[in-house]
């Protein structure tokens, strides 16, 4: 449905250009959203891939192994459509302190968005309500180091912004002025916790993404923290208890769509058609989790079947393979710590894995070795290589 202009446009100075920014009308969309239309059956699709991703602890021998690699999948992602080169090797590789293949500045950059992430789902966890100050919380978490750090970590922004163009009186879009920035995400806020709100919840995150998008309220870090909005409300709203869904692999591989339904949605009003997107997305990504769940199922199976058929000392190995289920980079001391075994019999029994082509050593050196659990880790990290 076309609604015409969702907002206002008001004129503004900046470095002595005149502008036009845009302010968005507060959510939600009037007329109402159309759910019985075409957007059903996409609403419906979506919400059971929800359900299913939210089971998926039922899959798994321990949620925690694959929420640990795959939040670092998505910090990954989210930080790449931002510019970073950073893989979720890299990432890993420097959470052990050792050295990443990347300029470090890049995949600190990841580090903080992982932070970021934990940081938002704990206190949601401790009863933080959805609201202002936990968006600035984690906005701080994710700029508090490196890149971005000179950007008022944690600080609506209190000065004019813009996206695309070298300055203001080219860009392609002018986000509302500092001074009605409080007081737009006032209204999100509202929007959220209102209770004649009766959108479903991953509805509300849809809408809510782009209206986040469109306040763009911090000098930096407005995608990434956007993106993280959608899962955090999901996990708010009880549709999902673990942070599980990240739509930054759906945004990246249709990036072109994806900034056009922005502006449709701003000038047209047609948020169906972002909906539709939207909701595609999130049933995409939803049951693409579920099948990466299952084949890290099926490769723990057959790789612990191998290593008690292999006639070697099983217990140990069994051991160390556990070690790497949790982290699919380790080394040595971190394995054993991990598994219990002494260094001696760790390495020993690295050594054994390395030989039955489960794992590969990465530096080529004789102390401070990273083993790699080569297939876990090639599954977790599809569609995370550079843009």
């Amino acid at each position: 449905m076309k609604r015409g202009l969702t907002g206002t446009y008001e004129s503004t100075s900046i470095g002595g250009e005149t502008v036009s920014a845009f302010i968005p009308n507060p959510l939600p969309p009037a007329p109402p959203i159309q759910l019985d239309g075409p957007l059903h059956p996409l609403l419906e699709r979506a919400l059971l891939a929800l359900g299913r991703l939210d089971s998926v602890s039922t899959l798994l021998p321990g949620t925690g192994l694959f929420l640990y690699s795959y939040v670092r999948k998505e910090a990954v992602l989210s930080s790449q459509i931002e510019g970073t080169q950073s893989s979720l090797s890299d990432l890993l590789l420097f959470e052990m302190e050792q050295v990443p293949g990347v300029p470090i500045v890049d995949v600190q950059e990841v580090s903080n968005y992982v932070a970021a992430m934990e940081s938002g789902v704990s206190q949601l966890r401790a009863g933080f309500p959805f609201s202002a100050r936990l968006i600035r919380d984690i906005h701080e978490k994710l700029l508090s180091r490196g890149r971005g750090s000179d950007k008022d970590p944690g600080q609506f922004r209190r000065s004019q912004n813009w996206i695309g163009g070298s300055r203001p009186g080219n860009a392609i879009f002018v986000p509302p002025p500092h001074t009605v920035v409080g007081q737009c995400v006032s209204d999100l806020e509202k929007f959220v916790h209102s209770e004649n709100n009766k959108l479903p919840h991953v509805v509300q995150a849809g809408l809510l993404h782009v209206q986040f998008e469109t306040i763009h309220p911090f000098l930096d870090g407005n995608g990434r923290i956007g993106r993280l909005l959608i899962t955090l409300l999901l996990c708010s709203s009880g549709i999902l208890r673990e942070p599980l869904l990240y739509l930054s692999l759906y945004f990246k591989k249709h990036r072109a769509e994806y900034y056009e339904l922005l502006e449709v949605v701003r000038k047209n009003g047609d948020w169906e058609k972002w909906l539709a997107f939207f909701l595609e997305g999130v049933a995409d990504t939803a049951e693409g989790a579920v099948q990466t769940a299952r084949r890290l199922v099926h490769l723990f199976e057959s790789d612990r079947v191998r290593i008690q058929n292999s006639g070697r000392k099983s217990g140990s190995l069994l051991r160390v393979h556990e070690a790497l289920k949790q982290r699919p980079l380790s080394t040595v001391s971190e394995a054993a710590s991990r598994s219990g075994l002494s260094f001696p019999a760790t390495g020993s029994s690295m050594e054994s894995l390395v030989e039955m082509g489960l794992v590969r050593e990465l530096t080529g050196k004789k102390r401070n070795r990273v083993f790699i659990y080569d297939e876990y880790l090639a599954a977790l990290s599809e569609g995370t290589e550079p843009i």
